[in-house]
């Protein structure tokens, strides 16, 4: 399941172009519709984590894999700009709900393992980053802009990749369900029943997250949705600049795979302050390389560091988090974070359809980013960043 929800999110990057040319719009609309997906992600997480203080987790999952069935079945048949966003939408808010339900799930399976657990389910879940590319270059190159005629339908390529997110949802639901049936799963998150109070009792740590991550995502977030754009400015052919998203997803896989067992050994914070600075400079490192494998090399390094943050930040909230408080204060960090992140690709393609170069806006970033980092290295450096949770 969480290869599909990741899936759905994701898929809009490699579609923007395909998007822009079926609706006869520019940057600013697709960079929209992108935002409109990790919005949906973002706005349902903190509401879910209160429906989590009277639901069980699992039935929560289970719920966010119907939401993922109709909405991309809707999404599918878009006949307009507006209807296609509200399906963007709708496919992001199943993925929101399902990380705020499954992070805590998995961990409280895991308890002594916290890290390799979260690492696991974040390489499954990148897994699906370096497939949607792949997935909606080769529906592209088979079917065409022409389309293929279905059941009297014409049915163009983004339309087959979105309804086959649906069909794929449909089925992983009815298996998890079954799973679900037959598994027995922990009650460590029975005492979580009040959010405000997990709020009140773990905003440090909460905020110490949001600093970390926020902007850092919002920065990613423009980024990876117009890379193949970006990458085509520096005169790479447009399958080649879709092959070069792949890379950077690709890249993501070992690293949630061994950052998260890292998180499990390493003290958390100057292990997520050390990721942020590699980003800073692989972000740099991007904007000034200009061959084929200049960008592949940096493809690669950028994809893995940035990735490895995402583990390592879950890991130190999740296994700092006591059970009272674990679902409800990890929802209201996510929730937050994810708000800043989602307008990312909406501010870039602003950007660039004013006018602005993709050079310009990245290395733009990248200074903010050092400004966060430098704010935070001080706050570590005086213990003003918490290490761990409060305690009950």
């Amino acid at each position: 399941m969480v290869f599909l929800v990741n899936f759905a999110r994701v898929v809009f990057a490699p579609l923007l172009e395909p998007l822009k040319a079926a609706f006869s719009v520019g940057d600013a609309t697709v960079g929209l519709i992108a935002t409109l997906a990790w919005l949906g992600s973002a706005l349902p997480r903190i509401p879910t984590g209160y429906l989590l203080t009277r639901i069980p987790r699992h039935h929560v999952v289970l719920a966010t894999g119907v939401v993922l069935t109709a909405s991309a079945g809707f999404t599918a048949f878009s006949n307009s700009v507006a209807v296609l966003g509200a399906g963007a939408f709708l496919m992001g808010l199943a993925s929101g709900a399902y990380f705020i339900a499954a992070n805590p799930l998995v961990s409280e399976l895991y308890p002594e393992a916290v890290g390799r657990a979260i690492g696991i389910h974040g390489t499954a879940s990148q897994l699906a980053a370096v497939a949607a590319p792949l997935f909606v270059s080769w529906v592209l190159a088979r079917v065409g802009t022409a389309g293929l005629e279905l059941v009297g339908t014409d049915v163009t390529g983004w339309r087959l990749v979105l309804a086959s997110i649906g069909v794929a949802a449909a089925v992983a639901t009815a298996v998890l369900f079954v799973v679900a049936r037959r598994t027995d799963l922990p009650d460590a998150g029975s005492a979580d029943r009040a959010l405000l109070a997990a709020l009140r009792r773990q905003w440090p740590i909460i905020a110490s997250g949001v600093a970390i991550i926020g902007a850092t995502g919002f920065v990613w977030n423009g980024l990876f949705n117009f890379y193949p754009t970006y990458l085509q400015t520096k005169g790479i052919a447009p399958a080649t600049a879709r092959t070069m998203l792949t890379v950077l997803f690709a890249a993501g896989v070992p690293a949630f795979w061994f950052t998260g067992r890292l998180a499990d050994r390493l003290p958390y914070v100057p292990l997520m302050l050390s990721i942020l600075g590699g980003f800073v400079a692989c972000l740099l490192a991007l904007t000034a390389v200009g061959g084929l494998v200049g960008v592949v090399v940096v493809s690669v390094v950028l994809g893995y560091v940035i990735h490895s943050l995402f583990p390592a930040l879950d890991t130190y909230l999740l296994d700092s988090l006591p059970d009272e408080n674990r679902a409800s204060a990890y929802a209201i960090y996510s929730g937050t974070m994810m708000v800043v992140q989602a307008t990312g690709s909406s501010v870039v393609g602003t950007l660039t359809s004013a006018g602005f170069a993709f050079e310009f806006v990245f290395r733009s970033f990248a200074v903010g980013l050092v400004a966060i980092l430098c704010v935070l290295l001080a706050l570590h450096a005086t213990d003003r960043l918490p290490t761990e949770a409060a305690t009950s």
